[in-house]
């Protein structure tokens, strides 16, 4: 009996170390902080061409979004990611969305998937494949949706705000606090961001 017992709890301590490891890139805490300046990307875009941060001159900034097709979180978002981009894309600040699953994995979330996604809901944002899974961990990504706002400056793209775009993923219309853009409204008005870090709320990233 003392052997089972004592086999059960080693079984136990592996599962529980096992738990914890994981791939090193989807550890929170190990892409960047705030106050980091982002490098920039070039990444496929659903319609075929490469986009990178560079491409936007006027920009003021990037709402810097990753998710997908497949999570119900960022299903649930998408529309509110679209409503983001209407209202802050003519002032600065447009949506970049990056999908960083492996599709291998996640197969509804493939290119050809991608683009039916944008077509059937009308994105006005690029919605780029993160091919390879380069970007995401740079970023520290852990969930779709992630949300990395940046502000453009003479010396690179600064991150500004990390975590979710609001307080309330089931119901648009019970959120009681818009962190995406109230932090976006501040670098607006020349403010510094008052909550710069919440929790992203979502689907794990698919390695």
């Amino acid at each position: 009996m003392k052997k089972v017992i004592q086999i059960i709890s080693v079984t136990l301590v592996v599962l529980f170390v096992s738990a914890f490891v994981v791939n090193e890139t989807s550890i929170p805490g190990n892409g960047y902080k705030i106050g980091d300046t982002a490098e920039d990307f070039s990444l496929k875009n659903v319609d075929g061409n490469m986009v990178s941060l560079s491409d936007y001159k006027d920009a003021k900034g990037f709402i810097v979004t990753f998710t997908c097709n497949t999570c119900p979180y960022a299903v649930m978002y998408e529309d509110r990611l679209i409503a983001l981009n209407n209202k802050y894309a003519s002032k600065g600040y447009p949506v970049i969305a990056i999908m960083p699953n492996n599709t291998d994995v996640k197969p509804g979330d493939n290119l050809e998937a991608m683009k039916a996604r944008a077509k059937s809901k009308g994105f006005t944002f690029p919605y780029l494949i993160d091919e390879g899974q380069k970007v995401y961990p740079k970023y520290g990504a852990t969930k779709t949706p992630h949300v990395f706002l940046l502000q453009k400056t003479d010396g690179g793209n600064v991150v500004k705000y990390i975590g979710a775009i609001d307080d309330n993923y089931k119901d648009a219309s019970a959120v009681k606090t818009k962190y995406v853009e109230n932090a976006v409204d501040a670098l607006l008005e020349g403010k510094e961001v008052k909550q710069t870090e919440t929790k992203a709320i979502g689907c794990s990233i698919k390695v």
